[in-house]
């Protein structure tokens, strides 16, 4: 099976006040399907522009991002935005739930935009938030769940879209130890036993050493490329 990601000498530059900006510089690498990897580094290093080229939010400004087999740098915004549908989801720090929203109608929303039947969409988040745990929850609103439960459901909603790549951007940050602790035991089974691919950023050593290999950035440049031990 080939790679889920590869990338080629990825280069991003942003201008900004006359001057060229390079956030990430000439970056190889290579995730297997199925692989969980976190990406740590100091702030400005390029974490969060390298998750944005994974997700096919940004494009390189030189070289090559490939994912899920698709060269991101050779699509349109239109297709763009096609192909992460089909292919990527997200977990913020922010769990951008809906207020007024419940647990259920929270995950069904972006599952409207699909060409599924009302039953299908029930099968969709019914199944994500027995997953997650939180079956038993589908009717709360947001104010009525902890933050723990919270992010939850937005992995539930992520979920619904059976994507082959997870991304996520710092999923523990607003929450205390225990519950951080119980996102990435959730995170490890969705990556151990339903097979999802998943890329984490994160400043928590606890969070990276949850994850199967961990890499560092610095300055826009690929440092330190490290296996983990699986937990058990």
């Amino acid at each position: 099976m080939p790679p889920i990601i590869q990338l080629r000498d990825a280069t991003k530059v942003y201008r900004k006040g006359g001057s060229d900006i390079r956030t990430l510089d000439k970056v190889s690498l290579t995730i297997d399907e199925g692989d969980f990897v976190a990406l740590m580094g100091p702030s400005g290093s390029g974490k969060t522009t390298l998750l944005n080229l994974l997700g096919g939010l940004d494009t390189p400004t030189s070289g090559q991002v490939i994912v899920c087999g698709q060269d991101l740098g050779a699509l349109s915004p239109r297709e763009l935005a096609g192909w992460r549908s089909d292919h990527v989801a997200y977990i913020f720090q922010a769990y951008n739930l809906l207020p007024v929203l419940t647990a259920y109608q929270n995950v069904e929303l972006p599952l409207t935009l699909l060409p599924l039947t009302r039953a299908e969409r029930r099968q969709h988040v019914e199944t994500a938030l027995e997953i997650v745990g939180l079956a038993e929850r589908m009717n709360h609103r947001p104010d009525e769940l902890s933050g723990g439960q919270e992010q939850r459901v937005a992995i539930a909603r992520a979920l619904a879209m059976d994507p082959r790549l997870l991304l996520a951007d710092e999923p523990t940050g607003d929450l205390d130890a225990h519950s951080a602790q119980e996102i990435m035991d959730l995170l490890t089974t969705l990556n151990q036993d339903h097979g999802k691919t998943i890329i984490v950023v994160t400043h928590d050593p606890k969070v990276a050493n949850t994850a199967r290999r961990q890499l560092h950035l610095e300055k826009g440049l690929l440092m330190v490329d490290t296996q983990t031990a699986l937990r058990v």
